[in-house]
């Protein structure tokens, strides 16, 4: 709290009495319609501010998601509220998010998503290094038994850890090019496997 918030407050606390205590004034013959309708725009202005605390969770539930259309072979991802694509891999029989980047060389995994793979970052050697947008990082490469999208399954496919903080993991170009087809277009991404 800077010391211009106190003031701000006062001043905002005064101008809302002002105008309630006008409200009231011009209202007061009919206090109880009044009030029935103060309560249903508080009410309002409650649920808005829940919906937009909440978009997040409804958008994840109520969005489509990725989606494997077998006859024609292709698995389809739309676009994300955040213009970008998400894949969900299972890693050794465990589901793990992906943030497609096509500008990544390799698949990258978060130091969470490789425990959760079954990897054990303590016994890697993170000789390699990587420079990323939040600075130089240690990596170590080490392969995963299997990777499953939808029903095609990739064998021991090489990954590199990162070392440092992540907040997901990337897909990188080293898997999307194990597909026959990557295409964009329609805010959609289609692999065709």
């Amino acid at each position: 709290m800077d010391s211009q918030d106190l003031p701000r407050l006062i001043y905002l606390v005064l101008l809302g009495a002002a105008v309630v205590g006008w409200f009231l004034a011009e209202n007061r013959g009919n206090l109880g319609k009044t009030s029935r309708m103060a309560m249903a725009w508080g009410m309002i202005f409650v649920g808005i501010v829940a919906g937009y605390g909440l978009w997040d969770d409804i958008r994840r539930d109520v969005l489509p998601r990725q989606s494997v259309i077998s006859e024609e072979r292709i698995i389809e991802v739309p676009r994300q509220g955040d213009g970008h694509f998400s894949l969900t891999l299972r890693l050794n029989g465990e589901p793990v998010e992906f943030l497609v980047d096509t500008g990544a060389t390799d698949m990258v995994l978060s130091l969470d998503d490789a425990r959760r793979a079954g990897l054990n970052p303590d016994e890697l050697a993170f000789l390699g290094t990587a420079r990323t947008a939040n600075g130089t990082v240690k990596t170590a490469f080490t392969t995963v038994d299997e990777v499953a999208i939808g029903p095609v399954v990739f064998d021991d496919v090489r990954v590199a850890v990162n070392g440092g903080e992540m907040r997901g993991s990337l897909l990188g170009m080293s898997f999307l090019n194990r597909f026959e087809r990557l295409e964009i277009a329609d805010n959609r991404l289609r692999l065709e496997y």
